[in-house]
């Protein structure tokens, strides 16, 4: 097979994601006490919920990363240049994946959930090989799908950490660094190695604003997920387009349309 169409090898991506897969259905039927973490300080309590299936998530945040790491390393045009950037998004789908696994019971629609995550980090670990080198014909198709699971990954969170009905800090501190994750590792895929820490700053304080100001509205976790979504597609496309140096309406049709079509479909669903 030709370097341009090269695929990662099937033992190593089969390993990596059967480790992941292992470690949260061993975990569902592992029932340990729920644990709370507290401290009080002048006019504000601080409460975190820590359980078993939490810290298997975490854990196999890390497992994913450093698993996506050894996957990547057998590339045939790796090179020398680092590659730290490639674990984001693996560990980032395996960590959301736990968060609706650890929302319900097991049962057919946590298998159907399962599945689907299974499936999504398999992806998520092809896209990123095949992203190393830019020479491959399949690389823009490896940008798409790096592109939608991120977001998707985002979108499943902010409607979790809604529906879970954490407090406002909660909510905020698992929204602000995702978003910081996902939009820097889709800035860098669309410019070619680009990073832009200034403007993923921006772009997470805004979005970390609208979470705050959403936060006290009655709306369902769907709408607030799919109105933070539009928001933080449409921020990275704008930053995007001018980095690119699109000027005029050209600049302004991608963020305006997909900020726009979320919007309404956050009400719609």
């Amino acid at each position: 097979m030709e370097k341009n169409q090269s695929f990662p090898d099937r033992q190593r991506l089969s390993i990596v994601t059967a480790m992941v897969l292992l470690a949260y259905s061993s975990a569902a039927f592992v029932r340990i006490p729920q644990n709370s973490i507290s401290f009080q300080i002048p006019g504000f309590l601080f409460e975190a919920k820590i359980n078993f299936f939490t810290i298997i998530s975490i854990v196999v945040a890390g497992i994913s990363a450093a698993g996506s790491d050894w996957v990547i390393s057998g590339h045939p045009n790796l090179g020398e240049g680092q590659r730290w950037h490639h674990w984001i998004l693996p560990a980032l789908t395996a960590l959301v994946i736990g968060v609706p696994l650890n929302s319900i019971q097991v049962s057919a629609a946590w298998w159907v959930i399962f599945a689907m995550g299974a499936v999504l980090f398999v992806i998520v670990l092809a896209s990123e090989y095949i992203s190393v080198d830019m020479q491959n014909t399949l690389y823009p198709l490896a940008i798409v799908s790096l592109t939608v699971v991120s977001l998707a990954m985002f979108l499943v969170l902010t409607i979790a950490v809604r529906g879970a009905g954490l407090r406002l800090y909660a909510v905020v501190s698992a929204i602000v660094p995702a978003i910081a994750l996902v939009s820097a590792r889709i800035l860098n895929l669309r410019l070619m190695g680009k990073w832009l820490i200034p403007w993923i700053a921006g772009i997470s304080l805004i979005v970390g604003q609208l979470a705050l100001c959403l936060f006290y509205f009655p709306i369902k976790p769907i709408t607030f997920g799919l109105i933070l979504l539009g928001a933080a597609y449409a921020l990275i496309s704008l930053v995007a387009n001018m980095e690119e140096r699109n000027e005029g309406i050209k600049m302004w049709v991608e963020p305006t349309l997909a900020f726009l079509i979320f919007f309404v479909l956050s009400f719609v669903l």
